[in-house]
């Protein structure tokens, strides 16, 4: 209640919470709006938690509604407006007659139906907020590798207690070197924005340049690969562009394990071409122990496609959808 002074004294009036601005100005279409997420995913940082739900229902106006298996999904799906979900199947479209906006959390164009596939009146949206995260990834590699961390770790399980002086030839400088990037769209743009701020020289390579990398590689100190599993990537980093490199450079590959041949990587690392390899992904996932590059080959580090997991992994996208308008 709230005291209001009148001409008969004080009058008590009750208090009504207004609505949230954004909420009071929506449309009656947004208002009926519901938002159907299935973020069921063995991965932690890819599952639909407590805290990533609450941050998704403080960004919308609407009836929240999340589900754990596709059963569920399939149940609720022809009452929602919006899905937001890991996978989806062009099937099921002939039970979505309200769907306006289908998202995945993935930056991958084979989780969902192609733009063909879409309804007339459905969009289609890919998390495009990676590059965050997998600049990051990018830049724990090249430090690691120029600072000699992997070196030093290699003394340490030979038994070394303080091999000060063998490790002057494994440390030198991010700062000067340069780095060609072989995908140089959002993901990529990210990586080459943050690797400029550090000094390095960034030559980014898209189909509309692709003549350039074999040239560029012969003076470059890394070839970070961002690439999607497009028509046309595959093996597309071959014996011959592995042979361009310096036998100091170093591969990187965050993109899709299709765009590398496994075969001729594992050679020029047995023959020591090239200086190293660090990869987050493969042509097989998960990677088998007959894979061409399971084995302990020098200067081989992987990752089990983990490039982009971090905590916020679903906050950074359910922000991003909200700031290009797809949550409305």
């Amino acid at each position: 209640m709230t005291a209001v002074k009148g001409q008969k004294g004080v009058i008590l009036l009750p208090i009504t919470r207004a609505l949230p601005v954004k909420c009071a100005i929506i449309s009656t279409m947004s208002a009926s709006s519901i938002f159907l997420l299935w973020l069921n995913w063995p991965v932690g940082a890819f599952r639909l938690n407590a805290r990533t739900l609450a941050c998704f229902r403080a960004l919308v106006c609407g009836e929240v509604r999340a589900v754990r298996s596709e059963r569920a999904f399939l149940r609720a799906l022809p009452e929602a407006t919006h899905a937001v979900v890991w996978e989806f199947r062009k099937e099921w479209f002939a039970r979505a007659k309200r769907l306006r906006v289908l998202a995945t959390p993935g930056a991958g164009r084979e989780l969902l139906p192609t733009d063909a596939e879409m309804p007339p009146g459905v969009v289609r949206v890919n998390g495009a907020f990676h590059g965050q995260i997998m600049s990051e990834t990018v830049l724990a590699f090249m430090f690691a590798h120029a600072r000699g961390l992997y070196a030093a770790y290699d003394f340490q399980r030979a038994g070394a207690l303080w091999p000060r002086g063998e490790m002057s030839p494994f440390c030198s400088r991010v700062a000067g070197t340069r780095a060609v990037i072989l995908g140089y769209g959002k993901i990529g743009h990210v990586i080459g924005a943050k690797l400029e701020s550090l000094g390095v020289e960034v030559v980014g390579i898209r189909r509309a340049n692709f003549a350039e990398l074999k040239p560029s590689l012969r003076t470059a100190d890394w070839l970070i690969v961002v690439l999607p599993s497009d028509t046309g990537t595959d093996n597309i980093v071959d014996a011959g562009v592995l042979r361009c490199m310096k036998r100091s450079a170093a591969l990187i590959n965050v993109g899709r394990g299709n765009a590398v041949d496994e075969r001729a990587l594992a050679a020029a690392l047995r023959a020591r071409r090239i200086a190293a390899a660090y990869l987050d992904v493969f042509a097989r996932e998960p990677l088998t122990a007959d894979a061409p590059l399971a084995g302990n080959l020098p200067g081989l580090v992987r990752l089990p496609h983990a490039s982009a997991l971090a905590p916020d992994y679903l906050e950074l996208f359910f922000k991003e959808l909200s700031e290009n308008g797809w949550l409305k």
